[in-house]
């Protein structure tokens, strides 16, 4: 069941990456509230927002409400799901203890519980009828410059931050020396290609021994690994969330045929990695945030060890 639904996410992926010719984590949320912030996706019931790679299969939809919601709620809403549509696939972690029989139940009393993946289908509420009319969203583009001050906070304020130097004429992190090299800020097209830059490399840094401890980061991980490749979709992943959540467009992937390509062939090969990426890139993005116990937490994220 697991490999099935690791499957159907990535398959939804590669398909965006093969129709859109870009990667869903470019430029995931153009849907805005009327005060011009990202509107992120949410359950029209709960109100509770989706987490890590659903809100990358959400915010790719091109609807112009972030509301969501399963075939069953919207009946309980007093709507009924149009004929024909399609919902979305989201994914969650369920809790289940393992039974425990004969001597490893004498050795270990306590039930032992693990995460497995499961699915369901969710529909926007424009697919939605006999609904209430909600506030207006717009389709628009982030503004380029006027989300900075709030990029600057954001860096100010992240807890136990790399050390960050303007010196070589590249962008990289160091696990060794916990540092973040960036190029002067002059040499960046716009400042949103620079914010942009930093995020990705402060992604890279929450992956620090003294941080989250991600093994994309605290392993030696060769060019082209399973772990390398891991560990760039989540410093992508975690970009992309942090500039929409600052209003700046992240342009920082370079959009070409072979990046596509190359994208589809490593989805491919490692159905697990864009689930695993997607969450991982979540628990980043928290901590920069100084959400440091919902990083830590991380439950519905967890990466299923089934």
């Amino acid at each position: 069941m697991s490999n099935n639904v690791y499957t159907i996410i990535t398959e939804r992926i590669i398909a965006l990456l093969a129709e859109q010719g870009t990667a869903p984590w470019q430029r995931p949320w153009r849907v805005r509230n009327p005060d011009g912030t990202a509107a992120f996706p949410q359950n029209m019931v709960t109100g509770r927002p989706y987490r890590g790679i659903n809100v990358f299969l959400l915010g790719t939809a091109g609807f112009p409400s972030p509301a969501w919601m399963t075939y069953r709620q919207a009946q309980e809403l007093g709507g009924q799901v149009r004929a024909g549509v399609c919902g979305l696939p989201v994914v969650f972690f369920k809790s289940i203890e393992e039974k425990r029989t004969g001597d490893d139940s004498a050795a270990a009393p306590h039930p032992r519980s693990k995460f497995i993946i499961r699915y369901h289908t969710v529909f926007n509420r424009l697919q939605v009828d006999g609904l209430l009319p909600e506030p207006a969203a717009e389709i628009t583009p982030a503004a380029a410059f006027a989300g900075i001050p709030d990029c600057d906070s954001v860096i100010d304020q992240m807890p136990n931050p790399p050390a960050i130097r303007h010196a070589e004429a590249r962008a990289w992190y160091s696990p060794q020396a916990d540092l973040v090299n960036m190029p002067v800020k002059q040499a960046f097209n716009t400042p949103a290609d620079y914010y942009a830059t930093l995020f990705h490399e402060l992604t890279h840094a929450t992956g620090h021994a003294s941080r989250l401890a991600r093994a994309g980061v605290t392993d030696l991980c060769p060019f082209g690994s399973t772990n390398y490749s891991k560990e760039e979709l989540v410093a992508e992943m975690g970009a992309a969330y942090l500039c929409a959540l600052t209003g700046i467009d992240n342009e920082t992937i370079f959009s070409s045929a072979a990046y596509i390509q190359g994208w589809i062939a490593k989805l491919r090969s490692d159905v697990r990695l864009v689930v695993q990426a997607g969450a991982a890139a979540q628990r980043a993005a928290d901590y920069i945030l100084g959400r440091a116990a919902v990083a830590a937490k991380a439950t519905e994220e967890a990466p299923a060890s089934d």
